[in-house]
């Protein structure tokens, strides 16, 4: 199914969860036309994602909530690389940073873990999007569920998510 803007439907008129339609509404207000997938099998993580979708996990944009000195903050980076936390504590001026637990990351952005999408977060949220998504072209992230994704890029990433371009991932 693509072009999903409807908050209750999507495009042939099945129901949406109310997270999923949470995406729709946040793509929309960025003016970004994107295509989202459903599938029966689980886009928890990059890897799963990139199965499903028969790309590299480099392509897949996953959503990360820490903990920056006790507050929930979202990173977004590639599928394949890990963030480097002595760098994200530079980058947010010191903060110790942690890894929040799935109460936190619901809390923190209204999605359960394995569909935290970086479209639909709350606002006030910190969200670092990490330059090593800028060379990718087709990039694909969480729709807020665990079996649903969009396509998007790098720019659409900042664009929707309002986030800062940062280098957190380990070297």
């Amino acid at each position: 199914m693509t072009n999903e803007t409807s908050a209750t439907a999507d495009a042939s008129g099945t129901a949406m969860s109310g997270s999923l339609a949470r995406v729709a509404r946040a793509l929309e207000a960025a003016g970004i036309d994107a295509e989202v997938r459903h599938f029966d099998e689980s886009t928890r993580t990059a890897a799963d994602a990139a199965a499903a979708l028969g790309v590299h996990q480099a392509q897949i944009a996953k959503t990360l909530v820490f903990l920056a000195d006790g507050e929930p903050m979202v990173v977004v980076m590639g599928g394949d690389d890990r963030v480097d936390t002595a760098a994200l504590g530079t980058v947010l001026n010191g903060a110790m940073i942690g890894r929040a637990d799935a109460d936190a990351v619901r809390r923190g952005t209204g999605f359960a873990i394995g569909g935290v999408s970086p479209a639909g977060l709350p606002g006030g949220l910190t969200v670092l999007v990490d330059r090593s998504l800028s060379d990718i072209g087709e990039i694909w992230a969480a729709a807020g569920t665990p079996t649903s994704v969009y396509r998007t890029s790098f720019t659409e990433l900042l664009m929707v998510t309002r986030g800062r371009e940062v280098s957190v991932a380990q070297q």
